[in-house]
């Protein structure tokens, strides 16, 4: 199988991605056969600063779980705003 194709399950989801340039933390926005959407996060205000579309061939390593990864999306969570939609219990 293919990475790509493995990736393709991945798309929306957390990962440490490298490739021939550079390594980040981010999201898969999109996979495709000929490159990858990546919007990288920002590891100090935990916001994505900039999407980058990388060629599929360049790609070296992607990492989707383990500590630095939980660890990332659990202060994005904890971030997350909670909307409050009217369910008292009282």
């Amino acid at each position: 199988m293919r990475m790509i194709q493995k990736l393709k399950a991945l798309e929306k989801a957390v990962v440490f991605l490298r490739w021939a340039t550079d390594a980040q933390f981010g999201k898969l926005k999109y996979v495709g056969s000929d490159f990858v959407e990546f919007e990288i996060l920002d590891m100090d205000s935990m916001e994505y600063t900039e999407t980058v579309l990388i060629n599929s061939q360049l790609l070296l390593e992607v990492i989707v779980s383990g500590f630095e990864v939980s660890r990332i999306i659990a202060e994005m969570s904890h971030k997350m705003e909670i909307v409050d939609l009217g369910n008292n219990l009282n």
